[in-house]
């Protein structure tokens, strides 16, 4: 796969602390992009800018907790006083929850989630589009999972989020499709993350491949040359659903 070219562009990652979000905001910097990196621990965020920094490339650090809302509506203002657009978004950042049955679920949990997964990824629309739409080739990639549509026992919070989110994705890809942003969903499957080990507590790790290597694909997304919008890309089997006529 070629790498695309992403010099002179800015990129927000989410949840950039490990795994899938550390992986893409690397590939990005990579690619040429100046990365704004969110996650809750400074001291993830100070790693992630050394290993950039190492590979010649540079990154803004924004240690943010989804959970506040309102510094998610400050972000765009920064992002709009500094470079006056956005190019490319990836929301990664996401919360497992409890793996237990529905009737079982504590309100306090189930709202944890939910902001995590569905409430701070539509601020993010909400507080980004402008700055998306003030780009040539604005693109945004949600992170879902199968479990929006498998559904599994005990997984009712998790899959109830996903499905959420993959609806508000969807129909901001149709309100966006005569623009120049794409808004795009990508599937990574199973991978050897902190999510999936503690979803599957039995799971041996070494049977999964390594988050890096859904980096690529992810960044190709939010390359300005890529134009599908509306999409749902499934990286274990590498189907794309379209959901746009």
């Amino acid at each position: 796969m070629t790498t695309p070219d992403l010099s002179g562009r800015i990129v927000v990652v989410t949840g950039v602390s490990r795994g899938i979000g550390w992986n893409v905001a690397l590939a990005a910097a990579e690619a040429g992009a100046h990365v704004v990196a969110l996650a809750r621990t400074v001291g993830a965020l100070e790693e992630l800018d050394d290993a950039i920094q190492a590979k010649g490339g540079s990154a803004t650090l924004v240690p943010l907790d989804l959970r506040d809302l309102d510094a998610i509506d400050r972000l765009g203002y920064s992002i709009y006083e500094r470079w006056g657009k956005l190019d490319g978004l990836v929301g990664n950042a996401g919360q497992l929850g409890l793996i237990t049955p529905v009737a079982h679920l504590d309100q306090k949990e189930w709202d944890n989630v939910m902001t995590v997964n569905v409430t701070a990824n539509y601020r993010l629309i909400r507080s980004l589009d402008p700055l998306l739409r003030q780009s040539d080739a604005g693109r945004a990639v949600f992170l879902s999972s199968a479990a929006a549509v498998q559904c599994s026992p005990y997984w009712g919070v998790y899959s109830a989020s996903k499905a959420a989110l993959e609806a508000i994705v969807r129909t901001y890809a149709a309100e966006v499709d005569s623009s120049t942003v794409r808004a795009n969903l990508f599937d990574p499957g199973a991978l050897r993350t902190q999510m999936r080990a503690k979803a599957k507590p039995g799971e041996d790790p070494d049977t999964l491949q390594h988050p890096r290597v859904v980096a690529a694909d992810i960044v190709r997304m939010i390359a300005p040359d890529f134009t599908d919008n509306g999409t749902r890309f499934e990286f274990p089997t590498r189907n794309v659903t379209r959901f746009l006529a």
